[in-house]
This record gives C-alpha cells, sequence and structure tokens, in this order.
C-alpha cells in the first residue's frame, strides 16, 4: 500500500498574520493534526515539527493540549504520539451529510465487482483529494487505501475528475494553488498532464490518471451536484490491467453512475 506524505500549508502565513480575525493557535493546531498521514502510528514532537513547519516548543504545547482534549494519545512508552480514535467525531458530522455516498454506495459496488477494481468517491481537501467512500471487489485489489486517505489532485484520476467539474476560472484558481506546492521542475509536466486530460474530459467526459505512480492508473468523472459542490469518482488498479479501451469502456458506466446519483440526489432533496 502505498504511504506517502504530504505537504501541508503552512499554519500560519504573512497574511494570516495581518488579519486580526485569524486565530493563530487554532490553526497551529489543526496544522499538527494534518501532520498525520496514513500508515502513520506514532509521531514525535520533532517529527511532527518538521511536518508542520512549526518551532519544536510550540508542538511541545500543541500536543499536551490535545491530549488533554482526548484528540492525542501520548505513546505509554514514551515514543510519540498518535490520533486518538475520539478524532473521528470531528468528521463523522460531514460523512453523515454526505447523504450521495449512501445512494452512490450499491452502484460503485456493482462497478467494482464487475470489473474487479476498486472504485472511489472523493472531495477535495486543498490541493488534494480525500476519499468519502471507497468499495472493492471481492477479488484481489492493488489499492488499499481507505476512508480519509489523500491523493494529489493533479496528477490521479480521482483529483482530475474534480478539476473537470470545476468553472474555468475555479480550475485556474486551484491549479495555481497546486503550482505553488510542486518543485518547478515537475510543474510542466503536470500542467500538461491536467491539460491532456481536460482535453479529454471536453471530447469524452471522462478522465484517466498515470502520472502519480508508474505502475497505477484510472479513470473518473466529476460528479456535480447544484447548490452542494463538485465531487469526483474514479475506478482504479494496476495499469497492466487497464489498457485506454477498458479505461473508455469504465468510463461510460462511471459517467451513468454520476449521472445517476446527482438524479436521486435531487430528487430525495
Amino acid at each position: 500500500m502505498l504511504n506517502q506524505t504530504f505537504p501541508i500549508r503552512a499554519a500560519v502565513s504573512a497574511e494570516d498574520l495581518d488579519d486580526r480575525q485569524f486565530v493563530i493557535a487554532l490553526a497551529r493546531g489543526l496544522s499538527l493534526l494534518q501532520a498525520f498521514n496514513p500508515g502513520d502510528d506514532l509521531l514525535t514532537n520533532a517529527e511532527i515539527a518538521v511536518r508542520a513547519r512549526l518551532p519544536k516548543a510550540t508542538i511541545t504545547r500543541l500536543t499536551y493540549t490535545l491530549c488533554k482534549l482526548g484528540y492525542l494519545a501520548r505513546d505509554p512508552a514514551g515514543g510519540g504520539y498518535r490520533l486518538d480514535p475520539h478524532i473521528l467525531t470531528l468528521g463523522y458530522p460531514v460523512l453523515a451529510r454526505l447523504g450521495m455516498r449512501q445512494l452512490a454506495r450499491p452502484l460503485m459496488q456493482a462497478l467494482a465487482e464487475a470489473e474487479g477494481l476498486t472504485v472511489s468517491m472523493g472531495l477535495r481537501d486543498g490541493a488534494h483529494m480525500i476519499f468519502v467512500e471507497r468499495v472493492r471487489s471481492s477479488a484481489p485489489v492493488v489499492l488499499q487505501q481507505d476512508i480519509g486517505t489523500r491523493v494529489p489532485i493533479a496528477t490521479t484520476a480521482l483529483g482530475r475528475g474534480y478539476l473537470a467539474g470545476l468553472a474555468p476560472a475555479d480550475r485556474e484558481a486551484l491549479m495555481s494553488e497546486v503550482h505553488a506546492q510542486t518543485p518547478e521542475a515537475r510543474w510542466n509536466l503536470v500542467r500538461k498532464g491536467v491539460d491532456r486530460e481536460m482535453e479529454r474530459f471536453a471530447r469524452k467526459g471522462w478522465c484517466f490518471g498515470g502520472d502519480w505512480d508508474a505502475a497505477l492508473t484510472g479513470v473518473a468523472v466529476p460528479l456535480v451536484l447544484p447548490g452542494r459542490g463538485v465531487l469526483s469518482i474514479s475506478c482504479a488498479g494496476a495499469r497492466t490491467q487497464l489498457p485506454e479501451a477498458r479505461l473508455a469502456a469504465i468510463g461510460v458506466k462511471l459517467k451513468d453512475i454520476a449521472r445517476r446519483v446527482a438524479l436521486a440526489q435531487d430528487t430525495a432533496l
């Protein structure tokens, strides 16, 4: 399973410091929580400080406070801190509100079983996507990420599906944010990949991935819910199992799922 550390936004920017309404301590506490990635068990104060880009002394006070509040747990052996299950109470109301997950799950599961692949639903988390629904076939699958995992927005099928659902001005604003977090040596490749897949979406109605991990690829479509924002639905797996013709055929099925979920969501309102 992929276990990649993703960059996080600096807790406090120069612009934030000039904003009298901005609560610096809260921003730093949330930045600390974002430092934990899928697969992490324990992180020390020093490791968190590097990831959150904050002074170690600040991190020490924040970890103490978050432990007192129940969102972090200290390792009894003194090896560091881990996220406490209590933190799930922060995200559950959001997931519970996403009623389209319940509407989409049977359709996604049927596609996963038919193709022997993984089907996912995601929404934006900064310059990344976060899985809010994830179903697998009963057959062995390559991808093992679960709900809550974050993946890049510009180099994955899931992220490109989301980008395709945005208005052009919103897409460019988000790409500027991605650019700021991408090494300059890689930016042209990232930008070309996104432009190529936006053209594919304009012609076909779906986007391909494949630029994040050389062994993986996928196809995705946007799930646009008027008044409720944009999500993305993708189907992904090993590149050796997914030639372009098969990806395109799955893209047709994903478009139908998105259409049916959007229609059912409208009916349910």
